[in-house]
Protein backbone atom coordinates (compact mmCIF):
# COMPACT_ATOMS: atom_id res chain seq x y z
CA UNK A 1 0.00 0.00 0.00
CA UNK A 2 1.07 3.27 -0.93
CA UNK A 3 3.08 4.93 2.75
CA UNK A 4 1.11 8.57 1.65
CA UNK A 5 -2.07 6.85 1.58
CA UNK A 6 -1.00 4.80 5.41
CA UNK A 7 0.34 7.91 6.82
CA UNK A 8 -2.92 9.85 6.04
CA UNK A 9 -5.05 7.24 8.43
CA UNK A 10 -3.92 8.71 11.29
CA UNK A 11 -6.59 9.00 14.14
CA UNK A 12 -6.84 12.86 13.61
CA UNK A 13 -7.85 11.72 10.30
CA UNK A 14 -10.14 8.96 10.68
CA UNK A 15 -11.94 11.10 12.97
CA UNK A 16 -12.16 13.72 10.89
CA UNK A 17 -12.98 11.51 7.76
CA UNK A 18 -16.01 10.35 10.52
CA UNK A 19 -17.40 13.93 11.37
CA UNK A 20 -17.32 14.49 7.48
CA UNK A 21 -19.23 11.45 6.72
CA UNK A 22 -21.87 12.24 9.92
CA UNK A 23 -21.91 15.91 8.50
CA UNK A 24 -23.20 14.61 5.13
CA UNK A 25 -25.72 11.91 6.56
CA UNK A 26 -27.00 15.36 8.43
CA UNK A 27 -27.10 16.85 5.93
CA UNK A 28 -29.20 14.87 3.36
CA UNK A 29 -31.41 14.24 5.94
CA UNK A 30 -32.30 17.48 7.13
CA UNK A 31 -30.85 20.16 5.09
CA UNK A 32 -32.56 18.31 1.46
CA UNK A 33 -36.00 19.24 0.34
CA UNK A 34 -38.33 18.14 -2.97
CA UNK A 35 -39.67 15.50 -3.81
CA UNK A 36 -38.58 11.36 -5.17
CA UNK A 37 -37.68 12.69 -8.31
CA UNK A 38 -36.41 16.01 -7.68
CA UNK A 39 -34.39 16.46 -4.48
CA UNK A 40 -31.85 19.80 -3.73
CA UNK A 41 -29.29 18.87 -1.27
CA UNK A 42 -26.24 20.71 -0.10
CA UNK A 43 -24.08 17.32 0.58
CA UNK A 44 -21.69 18.71 -2.53
CA UNK A 45 -20.18 21.17 -0.31
CA UNK A 46 -19.37 18.40 2.78
CA UNK A 47 -18.38 15.60 -0.23
CA UNK A 48 -15.75 18.55 -1.63
CA UNK A 49 -14.12 18.89 1.61
CA UNK A 50 -13.79 15.03 1.41
CA UNK A 51 -12.26 15.05 -1.47
CA UNK A 52 -10.39 18.09 -1.37
CA UNK A 53 -8.78 17.33 2.47
CA UNK A 54 -8.22 13.43 1.83
CA UNK A 55 -8.00 12.96 -1.94
CA UNK A 56 -9.79 11.22 -5.33
CA UNK A 57 -9.82 7.73 -3.15
CA UNK A 58 -10.53 8.50 0.54
CA UNK A 59 -12.63 11.48 -0.71
CA UNK A 60 -15.06 8.76 -2.57
CA UNK A 61 -14.90 5.99 0.33
CA UNK A 62 -15.96 8.67 2.60
CA UNK A 63 -19.08 9.43 0.33
CA UNK A 64 -19.60 6.37 -0.56
CA UNK A 65 -19.77 5.43 3.33
CA UNK A 66 -21.95 8.31 3.55
CA UNK A 67 -23.74 6.72 1.33
CA UNK A 68 -24.38 3.21 2.92
CA UNK A 69 -24.48 4.29 6.39
CA UNK A 70 -26.93 7.08 6.00
CA UNK A 71 -29.29 4.93 4.11
CA UNK A 72 -29.14 2.30 6.84
CA UNK A 73 -29.55 4.76 9.46
CA UNK A 74 -32.84 6.76 7.83
CA UNK A 75 -33.48 4.33 5.01
CA UNK A 76 -34.90 5.68 1.79
CA UNK A 77 -38.21 5.37 -0.28
CA UNK A 78 -36.77 2.43 -2.37
CA UNK A 79 -34.22 1.21 0.30
CA UNK A 80 -30.42 0.74 0.03
CA UNK A 81 -29.30 0.90 -3.83
CA UNK A 82 -26.16 0.51 -5.09
CA UNK A 83 -26.41 2.74 -8.11
CA UNK A 84 -26.79 5.86 -5.80
CA UNK A 85 -23.44 4.68 -3.47
CA UNK A 86 -21.60 4.43 -7.28
CA UNK A 87 -22.32 7.66 -8.31
CA UNK A 88 -21.57 9.19 -4.31
CA UNK A 89 -18.16 7.40 -5.01
CA UNK A 90 -17.78 9.23 -8.32
CA UNK A 91 -18.61 12.66 -7.58
CA UNK A 92 -16.41 12.76 -4.69
CA UNK A 93 -13.49 11.20 -7.56
CA UNK A 94 -13.81 13.93 -9.65
CA UNK A 95 -13.89 16.61 -6.61
CA UNK A 96 -10.90 14.81 -5.70
CA UNK A 97 -8.93 14.74 -9.10
CA UNK A 98 -9.27 18.41 -9.73
CA UNK A 99 -8.75 19.40 -6.27
CA UNK A 100 -6.13 17.51 -3.86
CA UNK A 101 -3.02 19.20 -3.63
CA UNK A 102 -4.27 21.74 -6.08
CA UNK A 103 -4.72 25.47 -5.77
CA UNK A 104 -9.14 26.11 -5.59
CA UNK A 105 -9.39 28.00 -9.29
CA UNK A 106 -12.29 29.05 -10.76
CA UNK A 107 -11.88 26.90 -13.46
CA UNK A 108 -11.41 23.50 -11.76
CA UNK A 109 -14.49 24.29 -9.97
CA UNK A 110 -16.87 24.82 -13.10
CA UNK A 111 -15.21 21.82 -14.54
CA UNK A 112 -15.92 19.88 -11.36
CA UNK A 113 -19.21 21.04 -10.99
CA UNK A 114 -20.24 20.40 -14.86
CA UNK A 115 -18.91 16.68 -14.37
CA UNK A 116 -20.83 15.79 -11.48
CA UNK A 117 -24.29 18.00 -12.18
CA UNK A 118 -24.60 17.12 -15.95
CA UNK A 119 -22.69 13.37 -15.70
CA UNK A 120 -23.22 12.02 -11.95
CA UNK A 121 -26.29 13.68 -11.07
CA UNK A 122 -28.58 14.17 -14.10
CA UNK A 123 -27.53 11.35 -15.84
CA UNK A 124 -26.25 8.74 -13.60
CA UNK A 125 -28.76 9.39 -10.75
CA UNK A 126 -31.83 9.90 -12.81
CA UNK A 127 -30.97 6.38 -14.45
CA UNK A 128 -30.86 5.22 -10.69
CA UNK A 129 -34.20 6.44 -9.98
CA UNK A 130 -35.32 5.03 -13.26
CA UNK A 131 -34.40 1.51 -12.40
CA UNK A 132 -35.48 1.97 -8.62
CA UNK A 133 -38.87 3.50 -9.06
CA UNK A 134 -39.73 1.57 -12.28
CA UNK A 135 -40.24 4.63 -14.19
CA UNK A 136 -39.65 6.07 -17.53
CA UNK A 137 -35.80 8.33 -18.11
CA UNK A 138 -37.47 10.63 -20.42
CA UNK A 139 -40.38 11.32 -17.89
CA UNK A 140 -38.22 12.69 -15.11
CA UNK A 141 -35.25 13.68 -16.33
CA UNK A 142 -36.21 17.04 -17.80
CA UNK A 143 -37.55 18.54 -14.41
CA UNK A 144 -34.13 16.95 -13.06
CA UNK A 145 -32.10 18.94 -15.67
CA UNK A 146 -33.72 21.69 -15.07
CA UNK A 147 -33.29 21.65 -11.51
CA UNK A 148 -29.65 20.78 -12.15
CA UNK A 149 -29.20 23.66 -14.51
CA UNK A 150 -30.34 25.96 -11.60
CA UNK A 151 -27.85 24.21 -9.26
CA UNK A 152 -24.86 25.12 -11.77
CA UNK A 153 -24.35 28.70 -10.41
CA UNK A 154 -25.09 27.76 -6.39
CA UNK A 155 -22.46 25.18 -6.52
CA UNK A 156 -20.07 27.35 -8.61
CA UNK A 157 -20.44 29.96 -6.35
CA UNK A 158 -20.76 28.13 -3.21
CA UNK A 159 -17.20 26.12 -3.76
CA UNK A 160 -15.67 28.30 -5.03
CA UNK A 161 -15.73 30.72 -2.01
CA UNK A 162 -15.47 27.90 0.48
CA UNK A 163 -12.23 26.44 -1.40
CA UNK A 164 -10.80 29.72 -1.66
CA UNK A 165 -11.38 30.24 2.17
CA UNK A 166 -7.76 30.64 4.20
CA UNK A 167 -8.84 29.02 7.36
CA UNK A 168 -10.75 25.70 5.44
CA UNK A 169 -7.88 25.49 2.63
CA UNK A 170 -5.61 25.78 5.79
CA UNK A 171 -6.82 22.47 7.37
CA UNK A 172 -5.44 20.65 4.23
CA UNK A 173 -1.66 21.41 6.35
CA UNK A 174 -3.21 19.52 9.49
CA UNK A 175 -4.00 16.57 7.15
CA UNK A 176 -1.02 15.59 5.14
Amino acid sequence: MNSSFVSRLSVRNIVLMGLLIALNIVVAKFLSFGIWSVRISFTFVVVFFMAYWFGPLLGAIGAACADVVGTLIFGGLGGYFAGFTLSAFLGAFVYGILFYKKDVTLVRVIIAVLINIFLVDALMNTYWITLLYHTDFEAIFPARFIKELLMVPVQIILLYALGRNKALAGLVKRID
